[in-house]
């Protein structure tokens, strides 16, 4: 290890407790929850495993009246919920690192589907959580139901104690949580000694803490997870006003302060709209107001970055989520100096649309995450192979390169075949788009580690047909030959041709990638509903065309709602001048011209245009396989399998996993049931 990052790894004091490096593994949502608990703390484990010295929960309801169904989140509604919860702080305490728990009340955040308990407010307000365009509203809080909170946390506070926990939060972060409601101007309109000034509206967030450190404070540290800036300028907490003020008055009272920015959008902005370290403008503050630890984020993925930051005393220690998913071998891999092995996080948030959607966790750079107890994976370790077999893998996009990998890494002598000259597939063109320059690190890190495989041979510019498959001589065939975008404007909304898709002006998103553009007047028609419209439509406004978005969607680029990004994205394209067409489709194209019909009222009207670019559907890359079919069943080719977009066109993410699932069951004898474990 470098002398550089020597001050990574120097111990830090936490009230009762230490931490053995400054490597913290903030809270963050995983879709395990308490629906999964031994998946939970197999995933929080490995974490523990690959060298951050803090582990933490996701938030963790403490009652009922916060039921934040059908979200899953941790539970800590009584003493039945502590064994799922020990085993999670007994899975991270194996590895010698600190466990932590998020404990929260969600208020109005918590919409109580499952409990139909009353939600609580500090005043009468309408729901916020879920969609935020939820029916009802909660109940002010009386006296009496603050009362009851407090001792509700405390009671939590206990039970986490009792689970083994080392540090226990009070949290006022996101938005999400009733302490930060109570700090909120706008949310609160008390003119009680829980209203009105500041140091009133900070009054529960202090008693939680007191009530926290007296209850648990012996042994246990008490951390406060604080929003600093909502960047919402006046009409939020800032970083040089109230939010100033509320660490100045509470400075040394919490163990440790976990600052970040808010609402979740925010705090997880993807690399599209935001830097490494993006978020020390806004927290470096806190340090020069207390003596106690300061965690920060800001997707840091860099040993470099992480050090200056220590050093230059913005934090006491490097906190992350994303990073800690994408690799939770990154501490490890630093001290080992192995830092060109780090897997870097892309910041996709496709481990955010994992808990937006109430499934396991995700990771495009890491196939294993959410998998560690279903499957047994570990991100840093492999079965051995199991025969002398050799591999062909056709393709060397996100699928080809990661199958090659960790079949090189079992042991495997593997020839990776790409058509083109320069390897990586789709990742390599859609990295050069708009903000998606990050995304590069998935090609970047899977060839580096082929590069130290003297087992792995890549041959670019090695276009395979059956013929040369077969004259090959290789008894195993995995075809990851990738898919096309549609020509015919086929999709989910039109399921068959549209009349004139057959003219020049009309292309697709790969000839926009190949470097064919439009110019003047640009119709996109969005029937994908992910980044690739809307990053398309950015392409092209920069060029100066007129663009024109149009979808069938309530709202452009509509499932990056599920990655924190969609009113991003319609807001950038706003500033660019692309006009934005939703609940429309595309059912006609002419010379000059295009029909767009309403999806509502099913009216009809003509926009000029010089191009349409048709995002709808893709066709897999199928003739290879269908062409070798034969061979296998004569016996000419043992296996013959299909990955990735070549078998199913998905996102990246799951490219790469279908890449590694491939390369882990090589060699396994077929079966039949369920291929993994169901809690």
């Amino acid at each position: 290890m470098s002398d550089t990052f020597d001050i990574l790894f120097e111990p830090v004091r936490i009230g009762p407790v230490t931490a053995p490096n400054r490597f913290y593994q903030v809270p963050h949502c995983n879709g395990m929850g308490h629906r999964m608990p031994q998946s939970l703390a197999a995933m929080r484990g490995v974490k523990a495993e690959g060298g951050w010295g803090v582990v933490c929960t996701e938030e963790v309801e403490i009652h009922h009246s916060s039921d934040l169904a059908p979200y899953i989140e941790g539970r800590l509604w009584d003493d039945r919920d502590i064994p799922a919860l020990a085993m999670m702080a007994e899975s991270v305490h194996r590895h010698g690192a600190l466990a932590g728990i998020e404990l929260t009340h969600n208020g109005h955040d918590a919409p109580n589907y499952y409990s139909r308990a009353t939600p609580l407010g500090p005043r009468d307000i309408g729901l916020m959580g879920g969609t935020g365009y939820e029916p009802g509203q909660a109940r002010r809080m009386d006296r009496e139901d603050i009362r009851s909170l407090r001792r509700w946390h405390r009671a939590a506070a206990l039970r986490a104690k009792q689970a083994g926990f080392d540090l226990v939060y009070c949290y006022a972060g996101h938005g999400l949580s009733l302490p930060m409601h109570f700090l909120l101007r706008r949310y609160n309109d008390r003119s009680d000694e829980y209203g009105g000034s500041l140091s009133n509206r900070v009054r529960l967030l202090r008693e939680l803490i007191e009530d926290t450190k007296d209850a648990v404070g012996d042994s246990c540290a008490v951390a406060v997870r604080l929003a600093v800036d909502e960047l919402l300028g006046d009409e939020g907490l800032t970083s040089q006003g109230e939010a100033h003020e509320i660490v100045a008055m509470l400075a040394e009272l919490p163990d440790l302060w976990d600052v970040n920015i808010s609402g979740w959008s925010n705090d997880s902005a993807t690399a599209r709209f935001a830097q490494e370290g993006y978020q020390e403008p806004y927290i470096a503050f806190v340090k020069k107001l207390t003596s106690k630890p300061v965690v920060g984020v800001g997707r840091y993925t860099s040993p470099e970055s992480m050090a200056s930051a220590v050093r230059r005393g913005v934090m006491d220690m490097i906190g992350a989520a994303r990073p800690s998913i994408a690799d939770p071998f990154l501490p490890a891999k630093i001290r080992a100096g192995r830092v060109e092995d780090i897997r870097e996080c892309i910041g996709c948030n496709i481990c955010v649309s994992s808990d937006t959607k109430c499934v396991p966790i995700r990771c495009t750079q890491n196939p294993t995450m959410g998998e560690e107890w279903r499957r047994g994976w570990h991100p840093e370790q492999v079965a051995p192979r199991q025969s002398e077999a050799e591999v062909l893998v056709i393709g060397a996009g996100p699928a080809g390169l990661e199958c090659a990998r960790a079949l090189g890494q079992r042991g495997y002598k593997v020839a990776l075949a790409e058509r083109e000259r320069e390897p990586g597939g789709r990742v390599d063109r859609e990295a050069r788009l708009p903000g998606l320059a990050v995304w590069r690190r998935v090609i970047d890190w899977r060839l580096s580690q082929i590069e130290k495989l003297p087992n792995v041979t890549i041959y670019p510019g090695s276009a395979m047909s059956a013929a040369d498959v077969i004259e090959a001589g290789y008894a195993h065939v995995i075809i990851a030959s990738g898919a096309d975008w549609r020509r015919d404007g086929v999709g989910r909304t039109l399921q068959r041709a549209i009349p004139g898709s057959e003219l020049p002006s009309v292309l697709t998103p790969d000839d926009l990638m190949a470097g064919r553009l439009p110019s003047g007047r640009v119709l996109i028609y969005d029937d994908d509903h992910y980044y690739m419209g809307g990053v398309l439509a950015e392409l092209l406004a920069s060029t100066g065309c007129a663009v024109t978005l149009a979808t069938a969607a309530p709202m452009a680029s509509y499932w990056t709602q599920f990655t924190l990004e969609q009113e991003r994205i319609e807001r950038r394209l706003g500033q660019l001048g692309v006009a934005i067409l939703t609940r429309t489709t595309l059912t006609a194209i002419s010379p000059g011209g295009a029909t767009l019909t309403s999806t509502i009222s099913g009216a009809a009207r003509e926009l000029p245009c010089d191009a349409v670019v048709l995002t709808t559907d893709r066709l897999p890359r199928g003739a290879l396989a269908a062409e070798l079919a034969p061979a296998l069943a004569e016996g000419q080719l043992r296996t013959l399998r299909v990955i990735g977009d070549a078998d199913a066109p998905n996102i990246i993410a799951q490219a790469i996993f279908a890449g590694h699932l491939a390369a882990r069951e090589f060699d396994a004898p077929p079966g039949d049931g369920t291929p993994f474990r169901v809690e």
